[in-house]
C-alpha cells in the first residue's frame, strides 16, 4: 500500500500534531451549525436524551455472572448488553459536551471513564480464552488482548482525550493514556508476536488496524515510535483489502463493508490530515471500486442485498458515505436520513461522530443507482430497474461456501419491490458460540435449508471451499438478463446426483411496472436410484406470509406483490411458519415456502416462473 520509508518520511516531516485530526476546526460557528442542522436534529435529541439517562442511573454493572455466561451458556447478550451501553454512555456524555460546549456532565463523564478504565478486560469473552490454562499459555493476559471491542475502546478515549481532554480531571486523562498505553500499545505494537487479526482479509484487520492506528496518531509523541506504529497498520490495512476483489465486491456482506471499510477510511482519513495530505490512501482505483459497492447492492434506504451476514434491515452510514462521495466523485446509494443514535447496539464512536460531521445533505434524497452489476470475484448478481412507479430488483449469487461469514446458499436469490423484499435472505443470526463453531449450519440463517434453494434427497448444501458454484452462462440483452450456475457440487456425494443446473431469466417491463423471472432448475440422479428414492423439495424464504391457491402462490407487500406458478401435479406445497431468534427483543417469523416432487424421473426439470407487480 505504502513503503515504509515514505510513511515514515512523511510522519517525521510532521513538526506539530494537528488540532483537526477529528473533527476539521470545531469552532463556535460550526457547533451552531451542527446543533441547528435540521438533518441532525433527531441525532441531536437522541444524544441530550442518553447523556441526561446516564447521568440519572448509576453505570451498568459488569459482573463475573455474565463475564462467565459466555463460557458456560455460549450466550453472548448477558455481558455486552451493559459493556456496550457503557460505551453508548461515553458517546452520548462525550459529544454533548463537545457540542454543546458545556461542563454539564463533566462529572458523570469522569466516572464513567473511570469505570470504563476498571474493566477487567476491554476485549469481551467471547474473544478471549476459553479456559484459564488457555489463558496461562497465552502470549498475552485477558486484560492486555486486543479485539475489536478493545481497540475501539481505545480509540474512542484518544478521541475523548483530544476533544475535552483539557477539561477533565488530569487524575483522568492520565489513567486513559496509561490503560491506552499497557492494554493495547504495548501489546500491539511493542511485541514480536502479532495477533491474528493483523493478517485476517475481513473486517478485524481494518477495524482493530484502523482504531489503534487512529489512537496512535491522537496520543504519540515519539514520530519514529508512530511511523513504526503506522507501519504495522499500514501491513493489517494490506490484509484486509485482500480480502476483496478487484471489482470491491465485499464477500462478508454490506453491514461488514460498513464496519471494516468504514474503520479503513476513518484510519486514512486521520492520517491524512497527519500529514497535511501527503498521504492519501483514498486515492487508489481499487478503494474507489470498493467505496461504489453500496451503490450497487442498495435497494432502498433500509433495504439491501444482505448476503452473509448482513441484517435485512440496514442503514448507511451517511457520515462515511458523504465523504467518500466527495472525496472519489462517486454516486451515493439511496439515502433520506441519518441513522438513529441507537442504530449500532455498540455504539461505535467513529460512526456517530462522523455521521454529524461529515453528512452532507446534498447526499441525502438522491435517487439510487439502477442497472445491472455483477461482481466476478463473489458471482454475485444484481439487477435493479426504475420503472413508472417503482423499483424492481432482483439478485443471485454463485461463490462458495467458505466465504467470511458463509452462509450455506449457493444459487439463493432475492427479489424487492419498492422497499419491500418479497423473497428475501435471512441475513445474520444471533451471535453466539455456537453460531461460529461447529454448530452454525444447524442455525437456519446459515443453512441452506435458510435460503431459496432446493434440499435433494434429503441434503442440504454443505459447508466448504469445494462446494462451490460454476458459472456456465451470464449475458444481458435487450433488458433481459440470463445467468446460468451449475451446483452439482454444492452437495455431498450423498445427495446422489449427477447434475444440477439452476439457470434464472429475469425480465423487467418498464412501462409497466412489472417482471418476470424464470427460475428453472435441471437434475440428473444417479442411475442406480430407484425412482422411489428420488426426491426434492423447493424452498422459498420471506418475511411474508405466501398465500396459496391451486397451482399458485402469492406473497403480498406493502406496494407489490410476487406471484409464483407451479405444476400441482408434479410439487405438492404448503407453508411453514418458522419462529427464528433476532437481536431485536422479539424473535421473527420467517414463512418457508416447500414445494415438494417425489418419484422422479433420472432426469427432471423444474420450472417456476415468477412475476413481480407493483401496485
Amino acid at each position: 500500500m505504502i513503503p515504509f520509508h515514505q510513511l515514515r518520511e512523511a510522519i517525521i516531516a510532521v513538526q506539530q500534531r494537528p488540532t483537526t485530526l477529528t473533527s476539521g476546526a470545531l469552532t463556535p460557528a460550526r457547533r451552531r451549525a451542527h446543533l441547528e442542522a435540521p438533518h441532525l436534529a433527531h441525532l441531536m435529541k437522541e444524544i441530550r436524551e442518553e447523556a441526561e439517562r446516564a447521568r440519572r442511573e448509576p453505570v451498568p454493572l459488569l459482573s463475573f455472572s455474565d463475564f462467565q455466561t459466555f463460557h458456560s451458556l455460549g450466550t453472548r447478550k448477558e455481558f455486552e448488553k451493559p459493556y456496550f451501553e457503557r460505551r453508548g454512555r461515553l458517546l452520548a456524555l462525550a459529544l454533548t459536551m463537545i457540542l454543546d460546549d458545556s461542563n454539564a456532565y463533566k462529572e458523570t463523564l469522569e466516572n464513567l471513564i473511570w469505570e470504563i478504565c476498571n474493566e477487567y478486560a476491554w476485549a469481551v469473552p467471547a474473544h478471549l480464552p476459553d479456559s484459564i490454562d488457555q489463558v496461562l499459555t497465552a502470549n498475552v493476559p485477558p486484560n492486555r488482548h486486543v479485539d475489536l471491542f478493545a481497540a475501539e475502546t481505545a480509540h474512542a478515549l484518544a478521541e475523548v482525550l483530544d476533544l475535552v481532554g483539557n477539561r477533565l480531571n488530569d487524575w483522568v486523562t492520565h489513567r486513559v493514556k496509561q490503560e491506552i498505553e499497557q492494554r493495547v500499545f504495548q501489546p500491539v505494537f511493542e511485541s514480536a508476536h502479532h495477533f491474528m487479526w493483523t493478517s485476517k482479509i475481513n473486517n478485524w484487520s481494518a477495524v482493530c488496524g484502523g482504531a489503534v492506528g487512529m489512537a496512535a496518531l491522537l496520543l504519540i509523541d515519539d514520530r519514529e515510535r508512530l511511523a513504526g506504529m503506522q507501519d504495522r497498520v499500514v501491513s493489517a490495512m494490506d490484509s484486509f483489502l485482500a480480502g476483496y476483489g478487484e471489482d470491491g465486491c465485499c464477500p462478508e456482506g454490506l453491514a461488514y463493508w460498513r464496519y471494516g471499510f468504514g474503520y479503513f477510511v476513518y484510519w486514512a482519513e486521520m492520517l491524512y490530515e497527519f500529514t497535511s495530505g501527503s498521504i492519501d490512501l483514498l486515492k487508489q482505483d481499487k478503494i474507489k471500486r470498493i467505496a461504489e459497492f453500496p451503490a450497487a447492492v442498495a435497494l432502498s434506504d433500509s433495504a439491501c442485498i444482505n448476503y452473509s451476514d448482513c441484517r435485512h434491515t440496514f442503514r448507511h452510514a451517511t457520515g462515511l458515505i458523504s465523504r467518500l462521495c466527495s472525496r472519489l466523485n462517486i454516486a451515493p446509494p439511496t439515502m433520506t436520513s441519518v441513522p438513529s443514535f441507537h442504530e449500532d447496539h455498540c455504539y461505535r464512536w467513529p460512526f456517530v461522530f462522523r455521521n454529524i460531521l461529515w453528512t452532507e445533505p446534498k447526499w441525502l434524497h438522491t435517487q439510487g443507482a439502477e442497472g445491472t452489476f455483477y461482481f466476478h470475484s463473489t458471482d454475485w448478481l444484481v439487477d435493479k430497474r426504475e420503472t413508472s412507479t417503482g423499483l424492481l430488483a432482483f439478485s443471485a449469487k454463485g461463490g462458495h461456501n467458505n466465504e467470511p461469514h458463509n452462509h450455506n446458499d449457493l444459487g439463493h436469490f432475492i427479489l424487492h419491490i419498492e422497499g419491500d423484499t418479497l423473497l428475501a435472505d435471512l441475513g445474520m443470526g444471533v451471535y453466539t458460540r455456537e453460531y461460529f463453531g461447529k454448530e452454525r449450519y444447524d442455525h437456519l440463517h446459515a443453512s441452506s435449508g435458510g435460503h431459496s434453494v432446493p434440499i435433494i434427497n434429503g441434503e442440504h448444501q454443505a459447508a466448504g471451499e469445494a462446494h462451490r458454484a460454476i458459472v456456465t452462462r451470464y449475458e444481458t440483452d435487450q433488458g433481459a438478463v440470463r445467468f446460468e450456475l451449475d451446483l452439482t457440487h454444492a452437495y455431498r456425494p450423498e445427495a446422489r446426483i449427477r447434475s444440477f443446473r439452476r439457470s434464472f431469466e429475469w425480465k423487467v417491463r418498464q412501462e409497466e411496472a412489472s417482471s418476470e423471472l424464470t427460475l428453472t432448475d435441471h437434475f440428473i440422479f444417479d442411475e442406480e436410484m430407484m425412482e422411489t428414492e428420488r426426491n426434492l423439495t423447493e424452498h422459498f424464504i420471506s418475511f411474508h406470509k405466501p398465500v396459496l391457491s391451486d397451482g399458485e402462490v402469492t406473497w403480498s407487500g406493502e406496494k407489490g406483490n410476487v406471484h409464483l406458478r407451479f405444476e400441482p401435479s408434479m410439487l405438492s406445497a404448503y407453508v411453514e411458519p418458522v419462529v427464528i431468534p433476532s437481536r431485536d427483543p422479539q424473535p421473527l417469523t420467517v414463512y418457508r415456502l416447500h414445494l415438494h416432487a417425489k418419484r422422479l424421473a433420472q432426469t427432471y426439470t423444474c420450472g417456476l416462473v415468477m412475476t413481480c407487480c407493483i401496485h
